[in-house]
């Protein structure tokens, strides 16, 4: 029988259906994409269109459902602003943003040479996800300036805090000389002992764990901050509410967030990981890699941090 708009029997799924479950439907919105169009969006929109027909056939679909999804984006992106990205959130919890991270890592890799030494065997650090929680002009500090501001004993993380100061350094490097890289930018930013970034808690002062530094001749980048504490992605927003209704844990391990960028090198963005957290292996987004897991050692003799970590940053050449 021909396809119509009269709903039929499909005996092949057990179903009834309509002319618009027809695979011949989806070739049609394809093909309605005109000449002129973006060459990238021409190329990829097949396929999204495709995958997302097969998904509504494949789960049969109900208005109701997709008006629910809808709605469920549409709350995503009225919560979004400058300081959180909900739908950036939503991705980060199915994986997208790693998946999407890993891809484009591995079209942009290149080898390094092979006499070249550093923290991940002779490759470019790896990539993590930016995050939703990122801010744009933190502020430029020296050298050596702690990023932790107002660290007074009213605050009720004080004395996890002074138990987790920590001294953060090391170097900057190119991947094809194995050179420190001078001028390069680091931006970091992690959350507070209580599992707040300084923009989702009015306990804390503007810019709070957050700065940026400039290596000096030698590549080099040092700062105070606070060994990282795991916290719980947050449960007031549609992303949040997901992993509570698909019996997800909610937790990431604790993790420090840096974007390092270099003259005529590749900007990086990534994370690294304290080994001592029981998140390390099973982290709500999916972005932990191997080569970005760190070891924090006790620090002597410096009355400003109990802990240290020395990290190098190995940048790909432009």
């Amino acid at each position: 029988m021909a396809p119509s708009a009269i709903a039929v029997d499909d005996h092949e799924v057990g179903q009834t259906t309509t002319a618009v479950s027809n695979l011949d439907f989806t070739e049609r919105v394809i093909a309605a994409t005109g000449p002129k169009a973006n060459p990238r969006l021409a190329q990829v929109m097949p396929s999204l269109l495709q995958h997302l027909h097969g998904f509504a056939r494949e789960t049969n679909l109900t208005v109701a459902e997709w008006m629910a999804g809808v709605e469920f984006i549409n709350e995503c992106g009225q919560l979004s602003t400058d300081r959180r990205n909900e739908t950036a959130l939503l991705c980060d919890i199915l994986g997208l943003e790693s998946l999407v991270d890993e891809i484009t890592s591995n079209q942009l890799a290149a080898p390094s040479p092979p006499s070249f030494s550093s923290n991940a065997d002779n490759i470019t650090t790896s990539s993590a996800i930016l995050g939703p929680f990122y801010r744009l002009d933190a502020p430029l500090m020296p050298n050596g300036s702690s990023i932790v501001h107002d660290l007074t004993p009213d605050l009720p993380w004080y004395e996890h805090a002074i138990a987790n100061t920590a001294f953060v350094s090391g170097r900057v490097l190119s991947s094809t000389t194995a050179k420190p890289i001078a001028g390069a930018i680091v931006d970091v930013w992690h959350s507070a002992p209580n599992g707040l970034y300084e923009q989702q808690d009015e306990g804390q002062q503007d810019m709070n764990l957050r700065g940026r530094f400039q290596t000096d001749s030698q590549g080099r980048y040092a700062f105070y901050a606070l060994r990282p504490t795991p916290y719980p992605i947050p449960s007031d927003g549609p992303a949040g509410r997901l992993l509570e209704m698909l019996d997800r844990h909610p937790y990431r391990p604790a993790h420090i967030h840096f974007i390092v960028s270099g003259p005529n090198h590749r900007t990086l963005t990534t994370q690294v990981f304290d080994s001592r957290d029981r998140y390390i292996t099973n982290d709500a987004v999916f972005a932990v890699k191997d080569d970005l897991v760190v070891h924090f050692s006790p620090r002597k003799g410096d009355e400003r941090a109990k802990w240290t970590l020395e990290y190098d940053f190995v940048l790909q050449r432009t």
